[in-house]
């Protein structure tokens, strides 16, 4: 038997929720609560397997009731189930400690199933959030040359390679104060003070 609260500050959606529970045989509906910190008493009470946590609530919201539990409860598996999947939320309630992300677009059988899945220890997360998740990793995983243009980076190489502006107008076919203007953009775009440490970056980041 899978002991479950479910924590939703509008209570249509939490008694619906709850309704549909208690037809499962497998799953008891230990305690309810209409906000994060309403939800702290019950969870130590009952000391559930399964918590199902909305997010924006007035009374102390899904993320901060969620950093409480794993606080003094760190079993307990927390399902975040919102309508939100913008990254001011997901990643601080999957930093909090939350176990599985989803949607209230999900089906009933959809949350029962993850309810399942997480006493099993079997985390669930949205495509959506996921999407997000990795579109993330993606941007965290960027270089600050990334940004630069094709004309930026090969004038950045030539700099790695310790060559004058003269040299480099020379060898691109640029007159010098393009090159200085590509120069002064690089700079700003690596978050770099000089020619110098532009070449270290270079070195660095194995770009020659």
């Amino acid at each position: 038997m899978v002991r479950v609260v479910v924590v939703d500050d509008h209570e249509v959606v939490r008694k619906g929720i709850i309704a549909y529970l208690t037809t499962e045989s497998n799953i008891e509906v230990v305690g309810q609560a209409s906000s994060g910190n309403a939800s702290l008493p019950i969870i130590k009470s009952e000391k559930p397997d399964v918590v199902l946590m909305d997010l924006m609530m007035e009374d102390g919201n899904g993320i901060e009731a969620t950093q409480k539990i794993m606080a003094f409860y760190p079993d307990c598996r927390i399902i975040i189930l919102t309508s939100f999947y913008d990254d001011e939320q997901i990643f601080p309630a999957i930093e909090a400690g939350a176990f599985s992300y989803i949607l209230k677009t999900s089906s009933a059988s959809e949350i029962v199933d993850v309810i399942m899945k997480a006493a099993k220890g079997e985390n669930v997360i949205e495509p959506k959030v996921a999407g997000k998740m990795m579109s993330n990793f993606r941007k965290s995983d960027k270089k600050l040359h990334d940004d630069l243009t094709e004309r930026e980076l090969e004038v950045l190489l030539c700099i790695g390679n310790g060559m004058t502006n003269q040299e480099i107008s020379e060898k691109l076919y640029i007159g010098i104060k393009t090159v200085k203007t590509h120069v002064s953009n690089i700079l700003s775009k690596l978050g770099v003070k000089d020619r110098t440490q532009a070449a270290v970056y270079v070195h660095r980041n194995h770009l020659i």
